[in-house]
């Protein structure tokens, strides 16, 4: 299986928007949205950014023959700290270390694109095999006095 890594282009915004959603519909517990309000929602953010090619958002895919079957998001923040966002691989090709590919390609653009950023992603307590997959890539365990959600904060050490 040949998987490629890139940034999603502006007219992959509708594709994003289909996996989005079906993550949030397959996984209610995974993510902070909520997949009965997402269908509400005309537009996510994260699709403008995609279609404007924003340098401070961006999307990464997996694509199998063509076909997008994973997203991470990037959101770089004023204080130069990036947060990685949506992570989700479908379920037909979980356990491929796709998702570790995904992870490691937004490492690899937001570290070229920003020298010297933190990077942090939060993860649900019980979403144990994303927390083991996160760990295994290099991500650290934080104490965040200021997160009130239940969420578990990670950063990564380069």
């Amino acid at each position: 299986m040949n998987i490629e890594y890139r940034n999603l282009l502006p007219n992959e915004s509708k594709a994003y928007r289909v996996i989005r959603l079906e993550s949030l519909e397959k996984f209610p517990d995974s993510f902070g949205a909520n997949y009965q309000e997402a269908l509400k929602t005309e537009k996510f953010r994260i699709e403008t950014d995609i279609e404007n090619q924003s340098l401070d958002r961006f999307v990464f895919g997996a694509f199998v023959d063509g076909e997008l079957i994973g997203i991470c998001a990037f959101v770089k923040d004023e204080n130069n700290t990036g947060n990685i966002y949506q992570m989700y691989v479908r379920k037909g090709f979980q356990g491929k270390n796709i998702g570790s590919g995904l992870i490691q390609a937004i490492l690899n653009e937001a570290y070229s694109r920003f020298k010297g950023i933190e990077i942090v992603l939060e993860v649900t307590p019980k979403n144990d095999s994303a927390y083991h997959l996160y760990k295994k890539i290099g991500f650290q365990e934080v104490i965040d006095e200021k997160n009130t959600e239940s969420n578990i904060v990670m950063k990564y050490l380069v």
